[in-house]
């Protein structure tokens, strides 16, 4: 526990991490790191893509690489040039990012799944000279790519007037003498671009330097099987993809949407032993009537991440780890990991702070916070951030000129330097002057055992202010009714302002981004009778 142990100075009332080892040179470029890794260990599979019946090996797959990178070069693309991805999880999209890698040109990587006028909007900011998609994602690419002149290769589902990307798979006489392109900006130099989740709006462009790529991967191992749903749009895709390639280990991915059953094949099949799940994926797998210990017993680890996973669904997980452990924390995109928490000891509880990162918790004065004070979460990493790309006022208002990030996170750290996360500090609400915190209800909710999750809103009045109210998605063929889980929210917080005055709404699922997160605002008009447009989303969650 060495490393996860935390500093409190009570004069600054900063909370502190240990101190960080750098694994790597920081100026050593992320690409020229994984060519060198696997090119020495050709022969370790890499990669298994379940749904196209793929295998790659790392020589096979750094070979590709180089040959995406040539011709990355041979077009012209330099290291302030942006390639575009909008592709799910097939077998050549590895292959793709380490290509940009290699050749220092940062990739941007959107969410298959948004619509048209989203990845208008996104690859407006990045303006990518070249673009690999899905077939099936081009028809809302078709437009933005004539207006950027952007070259568009296909990934999959490939259309007959496009080209693909087997035609840049082919044998070069070159590719034996090849050598990464060093980083002209050194550590701080963006190599990828990420989104945002979007909840609050259109989603944000997160610059991802070198430096941030390179921590530590040690609880990864060459014998490890790992297996995530997530895209490459999101970091935890990002990073799971860079842990097997500098690690060894195997990789499982698969395009086809998430669902308890599929896991659960998935995990017996390969003999998983690292499990990435986002908080809804743990909230219908424990609910799932054909999870059993064994169906689990090669998982070592449950990794969860992507947003505030409920108690009761960490504690029920756990019981079915039975050689292995959940580990769930509190990260953002922007900056990386905050904390980290290892086991369910705490489980209301993100953890302690990681390596080399710095908190302070402030009021609305201002003014900093000891322990036991709620208030908005800060921190401070120590690296430089790129910010927003071709947004420096959203950088700005996130970071201050100090270089701490403004979260917008309410927490606070209990006297053993744990950090509890409250809500977000935009979704607190009251009623009669007095404040609740919407998730606090949720966990409550979520502790009947009939529900999969749930989302709790406010619905305004002059009179009371905000009195919430529940969209609540239940167990299939479940006879729970919505005056049954206002009566046990009552029974469980006694206190008039955190009660369900405008009662419960059952949805069959709740509103969420491509990343997994809840639509608070979608799920509140949904439950409202209020029709949104039919969301592309296919993650299964």
């Amino acid at each position: 526990m060495e490393r996860t142990n935390t500093q409190y100075d009570k004069y600054t009332k900063i909370w502190s991490g240990p101190r960080p080892v750098n694994f790597f040179d920081v100026d050593c470029s992320i690409g020229k790191i994984l060519f060198a890794f696997m090119r020495n260990h050709p022969e370790k599979l890499c990669q298994i893509s379940d749904t196209e019946g793929t295998a790659l090996t790392n020589g096979e797959a750094i070979s590709f690489a180089v040959r995406i990178a040539q011709h990355l070069r041979a077009l012209g693309l330099k290291q302030d040039d942006v390639v575009g991805i909008a592709g799910t999880n097939t077998t050549y999209l590895m292959p793709v990012v380490l290509g940009c890698l290699l050749n220092g040109t940062p990739f941007h990587a959107v969410s298959p799944w948004h619509d048209e006028a989203t990845m208008k909007h996104l690859f407006c900011i990045t303006r990518p000279k070249i673009v690999f998609c899905d077939g099936n994602v081009y028809e809302r690419l078709s437009v933005i790519s004539r207006i950027l002149k952007a070259h568009i290769y296909t990934l999959k589902e490939h259309r007959p007037f496009l080209p693909r990307i087997e035609d840049l798979l082919e044998p070069t006489k070159m590719e034996l003498y090849y050598v990464p392109e060093p980083l002209k900006l050194g550590g701080d130099q963006t190599v990828a671009i990420l989104c945002t989740s979007g909840t609050t709006g259109l989603p944000k462009a997160v610059c991802i330097s070198n430096a941030a790529c390179l921590f530590d991967f040690g609880f990864v191992t060459g014998q490890d099987v790992m297996l995530s749903f997530s895209t490459i749009d999101w970091s935890v895709g990002m990073f799971n993809m860079l842990y097997s390639c500098c690690h060894g280990s195997t990789r499982i991915i698969t395009d086809r949407a998430y669902s308890p059953e599929y896991l659960l094949q998935l995990v017996e099949k390969y003999k998983i032993t690292l499990l990435t799940l986002v908080p809804q994926q743990v909230a219908s797998l424990v609910k799932a009537p054909t999870l059993a210990k064994q169906r689990l017993e090669t998982v070592r680890f449950i990794s969860v991440g992507g947003g505030n996973c409920y108690v009761t669904n960490l504690l029920k997980m756990q019981e079915y780890l039975v050689n292995g452990q959940i580990s769930y924390g509190y990260a953002l995109t922007e900056c990386g990991g905050v904390a980290a928490n290892m086991g369910v000891t705490k489980p209301a509880s993100v953890g302690r702070v990681v390596p080399g990162v710095k908190v302070k918790i402030l009021d609305d004065a201002g003014r900093s916070l000891g322990h036991g004070e709620t208030g908005e979460i800060l921190v401070h990493n120590g690296k430089v951030w790129n910010g927003y790309y071709g947004n420096p006022n959203e950088s700005k208002r996130l970071q201050d000129y100090q270089g701490w990030f403004h979260t917008g996170d309410m927490g606070y750290f209990d006297d053993e330097n744990y950090l509890h996360i409250i809500d977000r500090k935009r979704d607190m609400l009251r009623f009669h002057g007095a404040q609740y915190c919407p998730y606090e209800i949720e966990q409550v909710i979520a502790e009947l055992p009939d529900v999969i999750e749930a989302c709790v809103f406010g619905l305004w009045n002059e009179v009371d202010g905000d009195p919430a109210a529940a969209a609540v998605c239940k167990v299939s063929g479940s006879k729970l009714s919505e005056q049954e889980i206002v009566e046990y929210v009552a029974k469980r917080l006694i206190v008039e302002h955190k009660q369900l005055h405008c009662g419960v709404f059952f949805l069959p699922e709740l509103p969420k981004t491509g990343s997994g997160k809840v639509l608070r605002q979608q799920a509140r008009d949904q439950a409202l009778g209020k029709k949104w447009p039919e969301s592309r989303n296919s993650n299964g969650y």
